[in-house]
């Protein structure tokens, strides 16, 4: 199958490429830099060049494909800068144009999401479904909720002729080489000297190691019948606090609570990943897949120690 892929080049991109073409499929990349190209060249991918704001190239390249995973999102402009809901605006953009280009052909379409919260118990993936109109929606939340929508819509192609999926990814993606959330906590105990957790630390993140993400999209692009909402999650709810600790042995650093009203100073834009508490189950996605990951765990993936090596290690 050719495949095309956007995002190819990024954390998770970096091993559904390599996941893909081990099964015998074709990756048709899209690189928006030079030294993303260059990398998945490198990789046995066939490069076009383009980034998520290319509307006709995504179309082209979508409808020449047997199939679409899109995992790009702009993680610089939603978090570094503080501006979520013109990521998500643009990651609705672009889903229309793959969509649109699809529709009609019976080709798989794997679009990534987010798992959802759900007040005291794992989000499941029959959750999160139900889109709250934009008037009721505060500005903060704008954001998550244009993500949230873009992934029915995408959902909703299955009338349409589009054999849809969503890949939801929980709020941790780890293994070796991780620059995300993980990763910023380790670098915020490293700067101030202690290794914090959210309030009293029980709230649970979801995770799951990026290999096991990788073949869950695989496993969504050759099998998941068209309408499908799979949770990529092994850990289902690993507490803050316990995250913290394996921080705090492995910088040689105390750990402690920060009060909310202090979070924003201490973690800056994380907290508002680490505010609430999230875990999910996927329950269904095994039971409905076959799908079970196999790699390290949260904890036992931390306890390696490639999270604390500093750049001359």
């Amino acid at each position: 199958m050719r495949v095309f892929v956007t995002g190819a080049s990024g954390w998770i991109g970096s091993a559904v490429v390599p996941e893909l073409i081990g099964a015998g499929h074709q990756v048709i990349g899209l690189a928006r830099s030079d030294s993303s190209a260059e990398a998945l060249a490198a990789a046995g991918v066939e490069v076009v060049r383009g980034s998520l704001d290319d509307l006709d190239t995504l179309r082209d390249a979508s409808a020449a494909a047997d199939g679409v995973i899109h995992l790009a999102f702009n993680h610089e402009l939603a978090f570094a800068q503080g501006d979520f809901k013109a990521a998500a605006d643009a990651d609705r953009r672009a889903v229309e144009a793959i969509g649109e280009a699809l529709a009609g052909s019976d080709k798989p379409f794997v679009h990534t999401s987010g798992t959802p919260a759900e007040p005291g118990r794992a989000a499941t993936e029959h959750d999160g479904h139900e889109v709250p109109p934009a008037d009721a929606v505060p500005a903060e939340a704008a954001g998550p909720v244009t993500r949230m929508a873009t992934g029915e819509w995408v959902l909703a192609l299955a009338d349409r002729g589009v054999r849809t999926s969503v890949v939801r990814l929980p709020r941790t993606n780890h293994g070796e080489g991780d620059q995300g959330f993980i990763a910023s906590l380790v670098q915020t105990a490293r700067r101030r000297g202690v290794a914090g957790y959210y309030g009293d630390g029980t709230n649970r993140w979801p995770a799951v190691h990026r290999l096991d993400s990788a073949h869950l999209f695989r496993v969504a692009l050759e099998e998941a019948p068209a309408g499908s909402t799979l949770h990529a999650v092994a850990d289902e709810g690993v507490s803050l606090r316990e995250i913290a600790d394996v921080i705090g042995r492995h910088l040689n650093v105390p750990m402690a609570s920060v009060p909310p009203q202090e979070a924003n100073e201490h973690f800056g834009w994380l907290t508002m990943v680490l505010s609430r508490d999230q875990p999910a189950s996927s329950a269904h996605t095994r039971a409905s897949t076959g799908w079970h990951p196999t790699q390290p765990g949260l904890i036992t993936d931390l306890d390696k120690g490639h999270y604390f090596r500093t750049p001359s290690a």
